[in-house]
């Protein structure tokens, strides 16, 4: 039985099992599982390698990349600026941007950026991977191009693309980089160990992501839309290995950390606005998330998805509780808050998995995870 660290109320001992049994198939190397219960941890687990050829065991202060599942932490940041009245999802996106009203684009609100409604799920102009690197050019492409449909009719994932829209939107507004604002009003109130733009300093603890299988675009047969998202540029799972990728803010898929720090931050979502004594937005700030935007077959996506003010919320595809709300990223993590139940989950680890919509190893520790707060 593999070995598994930290520390689980007994009630949750599934939750261990079920991480420890997916080391033991293999079908994980290194990962950490962190569940909250009303912001406190019943769950903080780690185990596994950094890396394939088992160099160094998953510590517990590991952090990894995390891809999509950073897109919460951009969601947060525009909840509480919205909570404090800076910000107003219903206003067109060129009150805070001007240049944005180029294209076609003057009736576009902040809440099609929030759900993937905007039209602009990759660039018109070409793009060269380390571009994602270069803020002001991903910014000032997308602010002059037209959308791809019409904004607000179906949603279309975008996936890289929708972290520089909201980050440019919340730079406009405080002055500062999303990465920075993030750090400053986030993650260090809370005390969580992640970050959007990741120092040198904290490169000696990161277990770089182990790339999944290439995609067989021929057995795929994707959309000309989809192909246009995808690879201009290639949505590559080695960037990670990169410096310029760690260093740089890319709010929608670089931010660093593990189930920890994720679960710590997003249980404030849980907990309506507040966790363990830091209250961060007001309740009816929070409530926010559920403001349904669209619910349909996502053009990208190819799937059934139900989008609130950022956070995907139950549908079909996801049967999650009325009140909760959750995210993943490329590869398999994944993060989920029940306020009902006050329940936060998250999964995160270094192999990654095919697709954009992961697999089943975040959906057996969530599992897991409600059958112990059942008692099951």
């Amino acid at each position: 039985m593999a070995d598994i660290q930290g520390t689980w109320d007994p009630k949750f001992e599934g939750v261990a099992t079920t991480l420890s049994d997916s080391l033991d198939a293999g079908t994980d190397v290194g990962a950490s599982v962190a569940v909250l219960l009303h912001g406190d941890p019943v769950v903080d687990i780690w185990g596994g390698t950094v890396d394939e050829a088992g160099s160094a065991p998953w510590e517990r202060d590991t952090i990894t990349n995390v891809w999509s599942t950073t897109k919460t932490m951009t969601f947060l940041c525009t909840l509480m600026l919205a909570d404090r009245g800076e910000l107003d999802y219903y206003a067109p996106v060129a009150r805070y941007w001007p240049e944005f009203a180029a294209g076609g684009k003057e009736h576009v609100e902040v809440r099609h950026l929030m759900a993937h409604t905007a039209g602009l799920p990759g660039w018109a102009e070409p793009m060269e991977p380390e571009d994602l690197a270069d803020w002001d050019k991903c910014t000032s492409v997308l602010a002059r191009q037209e959308p791809w449909w019409e904004p607000g009719t179906a949603s279309g994932y975008h996936a890289v693309t929708q972290g520089y829209l909201i980050g440019e939107v919340v730079r406009r507004i405080t002055g500062t980089t999303i990465g920075s604002w993030f750090a400053s009003e986030v993650a260090g109130p809370l005390g969580a160990d992640f970050y959007i733009g990741l120092p040198e300093s904290e490169d000696h603890r990161v277990s770089i992501v182990i790339p999944p299988p290439p995609l067989d675009l021929d057995e795929l047969k994707p959309s000309e839309l989809v192909i246009r998202t995808m690879t201009n540029p290639v949505l590559d799972a080695t960037y990670p290995s990169r410096a310029w990728w760690r260093r740089a803010e890319i709010p929608a898929a670089n931010g660093h950390g593990n189930a920890r720090s994720v679960a710590e931050i997003q249980s404030i979502v849980a907990g309506r606005g507040e966790a363990r004594g830091v209250r961060l937005l007001s309740a009816e700030g929070c409530d926010r998330i559920f403001d349904e935007q669209i619910h349909g077959t996502d053009l990208i996506l190819g799937a059934e998805f139900r989008f609130g003010m950022g956070y995907g919320l139950s549908s079909g595809m996801m049967p999650i509780g009325p009140r909760a709300c959750f995210w993943g990223g490329y590869g398999g993590s994944i993060i989920v808050m029940d306020q009902d139940a006050g329940l936060t989950v998250c999964y995160a680890m270094n192999r990654m998995e095919g697709g954009l919509q992961g697999d089943l190893r975040g959906a057996n520790i969530i599992m897991a995870a409600v059958l112990g707060l059942a008692g099951g």
